[in-house]
């Protein structure tokens, strides 16, 4: 089976050594992605639910460009740096989960690379069409 390796160009993964996202067969793991631009700007500073949603719609162009959609979805994992923010990153997830929920996780992290990073969000689709 033949891996395919997604890019998104952006600053963090030739400095880490990973890529945005895996397609192997009919599985797609997407890598933890947050807010940020490819230049590294952080999009939705201070607001947790515009940080969610740009990294949603990421993963939305991800599973476009490897053929998988929103109802392949199996597993996202959340990471925020404050617990308290879980309603507003509830609330974008719920909008474009919420036809096809998937299983879900969501914990608090003491933080993550970038200090105005609020969010962070993995996700696994599996194909079975």
């Amino acid at each position: 089976m033949r891996h395919k390796r997604i890019t998104s160009g952006g600053v963090w993964e030739p400095r880490i050594g990973y890529c945005r996202a895996v397609v192997a067969g009919n599985m797609l793991e997407i890598s933890g992605t947050t807010s940020a631009t490819t230049d590294g700007m952080i999009l939705g500073k201070d607001d947790p639910f515009e940080q969610t949603r740009a990294i949603l719609d990421k993963f939305g162009q991800i599973m476009s460009e490897a053929g998988f959609s929103w109802k392949d979805v199996v597993r996202t994992r959340m990471y925020l740096t404050n617990i308290e923010h879980w309603e507003a990153v509830g609330r974008a997830h719920a909008v474009f989960c919420g036809d096809h929920p998937p299983a879900a996780t969501m914990v608090e992290v003491s933080r993550l690379i970038h200090p105005d990073m609020l969010v962070e969000i993995e996700l696994s689709a599996v194909k079975t069409e």
